[in-house]
């Protein structure tokens, strides 16, 4: 808890007791939790803390850059404290949703859009584990 309140100081942010709640929750889980999963688990400590107020929370910490929130599949944003630039991979048979390390994945430039200033770029992939099978021989 010591760590998250360092953490909060840091950003600026006054260490309340819902924030640290909040930050308990999300700091170190690299599940990327949604903010409803966040907050039912809040409650399990703040029964009568509001959606409103994790969100809330959610929000500054974004804007604080502690946590990134992404959109890596339909529906809910996600929120991931790992925040250095690294790209997702969502598994189709499970949902897990993997780090990739931006070194790991080749890609172009950054784009340059005639009509846009691009000030984020990720890459959001797809796919399945393979499937164990017998070595291929070279």
């Amino acid at each position: 808890m010591e760590n998250a309140r360092a953490k909060l100081r840091s950003a600026g942010i006054r260490p309340t007791a819902h924030r640290l709640a909040v930050a308990a929750r999300l700091f170190g889980d690299r599940t990327h939790p949604t903010a409803d999963r966040i907050w039912d688990g809040v409650r399990e400590d703040f029964p009568a803390i509001s959606r409103a107020t994790v969100y809330n929370t959610l929000d500054l910490f974004v804007e604080r850059k502690l946590v990134l929130r992404r959109a890596l599949d339909s529906g809910a944003a996600v929120y991931d404290p790992f925040t250095e630039p690294h790209h997702h991979l969502v598994d189709e048979a499970t949902g897990h949703v993997y780090d990739i390390p931006w070194g790991e994945v080749r890609l172009g430039a950054e784009p340059s859009l005639k009509d846009f200033d691009v000030s984020e770029f990720y890459l959001v992939m797809r796919g399945r584990r393979r499937a164990a099978g017998p070595k291929r021989k070279s």
